[in-house]
């Protein structure tokens, strides 16, 4: 079945405020990364509980976040630009945190995956996304954290090759094609 995502608006001639578009891009890469954290189980690769599959949801948000940065620097100058990604990391954050609490109870959710998110942001720093999409390192990068949060059993042992070659393309995929329809031109 594919992966319904919110990539037009209701009504394409109202203008949007950043916010509207931040909570569009949050909810879409929310949905973006559950389906791949679900494809990894389809393909047989095994979770060893539910902070496991968490934490590789949260993996893939920080992707996207890193991916609609950088798509977002084509088309805002670099205070609306700073201004959307801050209210889309937010809203990511929101979504953590409210999912997180549902599966594991109250706790402070959002404060760890922020944290996470800045380490990850300078690591992405260095990657390229070119008009063909992430480069083989942001691919790489991005598979080598998924690698190390689902260990090196024998039936995990290729997770790294999976994101690499499908899953994180698909992503990049469908969360441009959303960005793409949302952002102002």
């Amino acid at each position: 079945m594919a992966l319904r995502i919110k990539s037009h608006w209701w009504n394409d001639e109202a203008s949007r405020s950043l916010g509207e578009i931040a909570t569009a891009l949050a909810a879409n890469a929310w949905r973006i990364a559950l389906d791949k954290a679900i494809n990894l189980h389809c393909e047989r690769f095994v979770y060893r509980d539910d902070e496991q599959r968490m934490a590789v949801i949260q993996e893939y948000l920080i992707y996207l976040i890193q991916l609609g940065d950088r798509m977002a620097h084509e088309r805002l100058d670099d205070a609306e630009r700073r201004d959307l990604i801050t209210q889309f990391a937010a809203k990511v954050t929101e979504h953590v945190q409210d999912n997180s609490r549902d599966l594991f109870g109250d706790g402070d959710y959002g404060g760890p995956f922020i944290a996470r998110l800045n380490v990850r942001s300078e690591e992405y720093a260095g990657f390229q996304l070119t008009d063909d999409g992430p480069s083989y390192a942001f691919l790489r990068h991005l598979g080598h954290e998924i690698q190390a949060l689902m260990g090196q059993a024998e039936e995990n042992r290729w997770v790294i090759d999976q994101v690499m070659d499908k899953d994180g393309y698909e992503a990049y995929k469908t969360f441009a094609r959303a960005v793409g329809n949302l952002l102002p031109r």
